[in-house]
């Protein structure tokens, strides 16, 4: 409840930051430029499905949000930092990437441009960056300490596991070309033409690299997800708000023209065209996958939370991915449940690998040594497989739940199904 409490307080301080960022670094001085900044942050279908979530990369992105408005490198050279900012700038970047060590994808352009075009290099790295980084570095190596009862360095562990040895793979790879064809894209979705037409008008090449920037780095890692660029996210939106507000300005030129030969235009403007194609296209989306796509999986958890407060639910075990549920934070009741280990076990597959590759086999190993559940939650598509399996063991469907009308990354899991003894 308390991570909850501190990411919903921190994420309040993302919309008027954003705001302010878009004034500083591209020196607009127009309330309605803020406006449909704001209206695109607002109306993106994927700030909508995602940002509200407990992610860490939720906590980044608003991090590097605020944390970008102190940095004097991104600003426009009309606009000068308050003095101090930078340090402060210094303190979020190395906050954000104590949350989440891949956070310095995005510091290190940041830091580098600072290097580059500040007069004061000396005194940016002796006296700003290596005392403020290795306070953070120390307070994290503390709590780490605390936590794990001996001396820890996880952005080291971090750094070994994700891009030395490669360990993000074992939950799955795509192309390298992923971000640029299908995932970023698709987070943008309608508004990016857009936000491409704003990066070329405004020619804010500092933020329109940065995206490059985070984009290409992102792109060599083989495990790849859409909650990775998150925090470049707001930022192509602000590009968005910009090509928008040109349009409102070039309308009104030509409506100037015309004025005097046409009484009254009964036809929309052109961004009043644009925010409707962008609410008729998002909108949807946004309630789509928020309400309907893949709500088996938490449908069945709170069937069996409220069995379990009867009395009827004993243990149970899931015959399906590794987390593919919410688990106990959904169930709320302390009993024994058992769900296919994936960790990482230098190239042998993993349970939830063996069960996705022959689960009859599987199954028929795993129940040797099980302590016989009450319960069994398993997808349609492994279930036509374990029919003769489950009957054996005197198990029979209790509920059925939705789950998808499309598959992702695996066979098509249109439901998902509750067994019981």
């Amino acid at each position: 409840m308390g991570s909850i409490l501190l990411l919903n307080l921190l994420n309040r301080l993302l919309l008027p930051f954003t705001m302010k960022l878009l004034s500083w670094l591209l020196s607009m001085d127009s309330y309605l430029t803020f406006f449909l900044q704001l209206f695109s942050q607002l109306a993106n279908w994927f700030m909508f499905f995602c940002f509200n979530r407990t992610f860490s990369n939720s906590l980044e992105t608003t991090l590097t949000l605020v944390g970008l408005y102190y940095w004097p490198s991104v600003r426009s050279s009309l606009n000068k930092a308050p003095s101090g900012s930078r340090k402060w700038g210094l303190a979020l970047a190395a906050l954000a990437c104590a949350i989440r060590p891949t956070s310095a994808v995005t510091w290190v352009y940041v830091g580098l441009l600072e290097l580059y075009l500040t007069h004061d290099r000396l005194r940016f790295i002796f006296v700003e960056l290596i005392p403020i980084g290795s306070v953070v570095l120390g307070i994290t190596c503390l709590l780490d300490r605390l936590m794990y009862d001996s001396w820890v360095l996880v952005p080291l562990n971090f750094l070994k596991f994700n891009f030395l040895s490669s360990g993000g793979d074992y939950y799955g790879t795509h192309k390298w070309h992923w971000y640029f064809t299908q995932g970023f894209t698709v987070m943008v979705f309608t508004f990016l033409p857009f936000c491409v037409a704003g990066i070329i008008k405004s020619k804010y090449w500092k933020l329109s690299g940065l995206i490059l920037w985070v984009l290409g780095l992102y792109s060599i890692l083989g495990h790849k997800e859409f909650r990775f660029v998150l925090p470049v996210l707001p930022i192509s939106l602000i590009f968005v708000g910009y090509s928008l507000a040109a349009l409102d300005e070039r309308d009104s030129r030509n409506g100037a023209k015309k004025r005097s030969s046409c009484i009254c235009n009964k036809w929309p403007s052109r961004k009043q065209l644009a925010i409707f194609f962008l609410l008729a296209s998002n909108i949807p989306m946004a309630l789509y996958m928020s309400l309907i796509h893949q709500r088996g999986t938490e449908d069945a958890m709170n069937y069996l939370s409220k069995e379990a407060a009867k009395g009827k639910v004993k243990s149970i075990v899931f015959l399906m991915p590794c987390h593919a549920t919410p688990y106990y934070s959904t169930l709320h009741n302390n009993l024994p449940m058992r769900f296919l280990d994936c960790t990482p076990n230098k190239g042998m597959p993993t349970e939830s690998d063996r069960f996705m590759m022959d689960p009859v086999s599987f199954a028929v190993d795993f129940a040797k040594n099980w302590s016989h559940p009450s319960h069994i939650v398993l997808f349609d598509s492994e279930e036509r497989h374990l029919k003769d399996f489950l009957i054996s063991h005197s198990f029979r469907e209790v509920r059925r739940f939705f789950h998808a009308h499309f598959k992702v990354d695996r066979d098509l899991q249109a439901s998902v199904v509750v067994y019981a003894d």
